[in-house]
């Protein structure tokens, strides 16, 4: 057997493991390269094409958002002296030297209805606001002729009318010299109809608090009707009513109530009370003694008991200290009472129209204690009320920050049997007010209006600050 070593050849090939990898790399940056060079190729090429549709699309959106706030801009023809009485009101408005978007406001909230829109509160002409006076008084066809209210002098639940205010509260209530002491059997007796009711009202004892100077009630005694508001506590500005004709600055009070640290809380800040007790278009009434150490409380008494505050008013309307009155208060009367033949105007609530849910949003944002809450809502429950309750159709659910009313014995009998039921229970008075009206089934001839109309009622300021509670 052979073996050709001569044809045997080998040659040798040098391999080295690092000249792929290299390949790839230089691969990889070629790639790169072109697909950079492709993308500025593109861009460049948009740019050109497309450079007219860069300039004009952002010159339509400004010029989209420019009509969009022209439009939003109050209509002339729905208020044709809004733009004369800004400039003449603004030179009274108070106080407020942190500028406030909503503050002094006069343009007019509308809505759209059937397709139109319309202004929410439906006032008169200037021409015709400038004319209205307050109606001759005719026969009253309520079927409370008479309104008695119970007092320290008819009364024997509490004796000892210089004991401290303190040792007066009757356990578990917050009843007091100022409220009386009522029981569960005047508490229903109150919601019945008679030509001739007695009713616990407030002011039950001279030593119940509340106290007002002798000259602030002789000036509260000539009003006929009255625009009121209050800050106690501290908690809130004094903000100047605007809107009104000249003729109603001779007809309307404007009052506010303050306590003692209301009044030294505005002096820190230079707002001063004149020395004819006013500032601006406010007569300030300083209280005393307030009877309440909750300041929720003490503020329901200018709020709900108008009538025992103004016994010769007609009519009352109540701003919360939160918001500026801005319109002409004979006109609103005429709106809200006299044309839809109404004797009470409150707003509904906003979100909500049952009692229950009401009470749950109001535990969740710690406006009361829950258990006080509970004891209220078992109590209603107790006395049958329903689930859901609507008023002619509308909530009864209130929002309550503006009430307009006629002074008659069943309005006042309403207010004053609203505040018992805010004493007894909770401080939140929406809890209460459907209730009352529930119980109240004389009661017909009420406007609930919408929250549309509220809004052009009043500027809303919100809270300034919290308010300092009483030491109890």
């Amino acid at each position: 057997m052979f073996h050709d070593h001569h044809n045997n050849k080998s040659v040798s090939i040098s391999v080295s493991d690092d000249e792929p990898d290299e390949l790839g790399k230089m691969r990889v940056r070629a790639r790169r390269k072109r697909k950079k060079l492709s993308h500025k190729r593109f861009l460049r090429n948009f740019l050109f094409k497309y450079w007219m549709l860069l300039i004009i699309i952002p010159a339509a959106c400004l010029l989209i958002f420019e009509v969009t706030t022209i439009s939003r801009k109050p209509n002339p023809n729905l208020n044709q002296d809004i733009s004369e009485t800004i400039t003449r009101e603004s030179k009274h408005s108070f106080g407020n030297e942190e500028v406030h978007g909503n503050l002094n406001r006069l343009d007019p909230t509308t809505h759209v209805v059937a397709g139109v829109r319309e202004r929410c509160l439906k006032l008169l002409p200037p021409e015709k606001l400038e004319q209205l006076d307050i109606p001759a008084e005719e026969g009253s066809s309520s079927p409370i002729d008479k309104l008695l209210y119970v007092t320290s002098d008819s009364d024997t639940s509490f004796l000892g009318g210089n004991t401290a205010l303190s040792q007066l509260r009757t356990e578990g209530t917050r009843f007091n010299l100022f409220t009386g002491n009522q029981t569960f059997e005047e508490r229903d007796k109150s919601f019945e109809v008679k030509e001739t009711m007695t009713v616990h009202c407030g002011f039950y004892s001279v030593n119940g608090g509340f106290k007002i100077s002798d000259e602030d009630k002789s000036y509260m005694q000539t009003c006929k009707v009255v625009v009121s508001t209050c800050t106690f506590g501290g908690g809130d500005d004094l903000y100047q009513p605007i809107g009104m004709s000249e003729a109603s600055l001779n007809k309307v009070c404007y009052v506010a109530f303050w306590d003692e640290i209301t009044l030294k809380a505005q002096e820190l800040v230079e707002r001063r009370v004149g020395e004819n007790g006013f500032i601006g278009k406010w007569r300030v009434v300083i209280v005393r003694d307030l009877p309440f150490s909750d300041q929720r409380l003490n503020g329901k008494i200018p709020k709900m008991l108008s009538h025992r505050l103004f016994p010769q008013a007609k009519y009352s309307i109540w701003v919360d200290s939160k918001s500026q009155f801005r319109r002409d208060p004979l006109g609103v009367v005429e709106a809200l009472l006299w044309r839809p033949n109404a004797v009470l105007a409150i707003s509904e609530h906003g979100a909500r129209g049952s009692v229950y849910d009401e009470s749950k949003a109001v535990v969740r944002k710690n406006k009361a204690k829950p258990e006080e809450v509970e004891v209220q809502l078992n109590q209603y429950r107790k006395d049958g009320f329903p689930e859901n309750k609507r008023f002619d159709g509308k909530k009864a659910l209130c929002e309550a920050s503006v009430i307009v009313r006629k002074h008659t014995p069943l309005t006042n009998r309403l207010m004053c049997v609203w505040f018992n039921e805010v004493v007894r229970f909770t401080s939140r008075d929406q809890l209460s007010f459907p209730y009352v009206l529930w119980r109240l089934k004389a009661f017909k001839n009420i406007n609930m209006f919408p929250v549309c109309t509220r809004k052009d009622l009043v500027n809303s300021m919100g809270h300034i600050r919290k308010a300092k509670p009483l030491r109890g």
